[in-house]
């Protein structure tokens, strides 16, 4: 563990000494903070140095305002929208732009509130279901969302809550918010108590007046309607979100189209040729007439149990 994570550790754990709730105070300045942003990797700046930019202002999690870069390629009325993880950023999708405007089509991404080159030091799911709807009166109704990790989350929990999306994809995602408190757990080490405390007060604190607002940030609590195509993809040996996390999504959204992969961890995945081509084909199949409550399309990968496996050695 790092110093910088293993210090705001040692401080929660020695105010959980106290009581859960002291740990839970000292515990709230960390949690949603989000480090510096990773720079983009040079593989991927031929792409961004093609795409067009501009800026949108949503309220953030504190509600006082932020400025979001957001990402434009190709154009026309078919639009994608992609969606990064945390401590991620939009070039880390641009193999997914390349293939998505080789297809005609009109790729959207963005860098949410304190990643890549948007401002902020703080961010929480609400604030990609903002920049979704901004996304949504600009452009209309999607043809497909894609969302990786934390961002395949938003992906659902956006379509979930009315984002007008006829498929859904989500690469190596969460099944739901309390995933993150999980997460958060196990890199600070800190007790179930003080986790507990802490959800009750970060819920007061950004959801006022909504007992658990945890319920409905909750791919599995809150599947996606009846109709919309969904394909899980996650490798089975993902070291920073569990396999585990898709088995549940699929369970809540028994249509889902399941692809596990072997050898290409987190952030691998989003640049592997198995995992490019069966989204590609998951999205453009039937494109010409995407009515949402049409029967979810496989992707020729799947095998009839809805399961495909890609093995990529390493």
């Amino acid at each position: 563990m790092s110093t910088a994570r293993s210090l705001p550790g040692a401080a929660i754990r020695a105010a959980a000494t106290i009581s859960p709730r002291a740990g839970a105070a000292v515990a709230m300045p960390f949690f949603a903070h989000v480090a510096k942003p990773r720079p983009v990797h040079t593989d991927d700046a031929p792409t961004m140095s093609l795409a067009r930019r501009r800026t949108l202002r949503i309220p953030g999690i504190d509600r006082r305002g932020v400025d979001v870069a957001v990402y434009e390629w190709g154009r026309g009325p078919r639009t994608i929208v992609l969606s990064h993880g945390w401590l991620g950023r939009a070039s880390q999708l641009s193999a997914l732009v390349r293939e998505f405007t080789a297809e005609g089509y009109r790729v959207v991404a963005f860098d949410g509130p304190a990643h890549g080159d948007s401002a902020g030091r703080r961010m929480y799911l609400v604030d990609w279901l903002d920049v979704f709807a901004d996304l949504q009166q600009r452009h209309g109704r999607f043809d497909a969302v894609v969302g990786h990790s934390f961002g395949g989350l938003a992906a659902l929990v956006g379509v979930a809550g009315g984002v007008e999306a006829d498929r859904v994809v989500t690469i190596s995602a969460l099944a739901d918010a309390d995933e993150i408190l999980r997460g958060f757990q196990r890199m600070m080490g800190c007790s179930d108590a003080v986790i507990a405390r802490l959800r009750e007060r970060f819920a007061a604190r950004y959801f006022p007046g909504d007992p658990d607002p945890f319920a409905w940030l909750s791919a599995v609590r809150r599947p996606l309607p009846d109709g919309i195509p969904l394909l899980v993809v996650h490798d089975r040996g993902d070291r920073f979100v569990p396999f585990g996390e898709s088995v549940r999504i699929a369970a809540a959204n028994p249509a889902a189209h399941v692809m596990p992969t072997t050898g290409l961890g987190h952030n691998r995945i989003l640049a592997a040729d198995a995992v490019l081509d069966a989204v590609v084909e998951f999205v453009t199949t039937d494109a010409s007439s995407p009515a949402p409550s049409r029967a979810p399309v496989p992707p020729t990968v799947a095998a009839p149990a809805r399961v495909a496996e890609a093995v990529v050695a390493g």
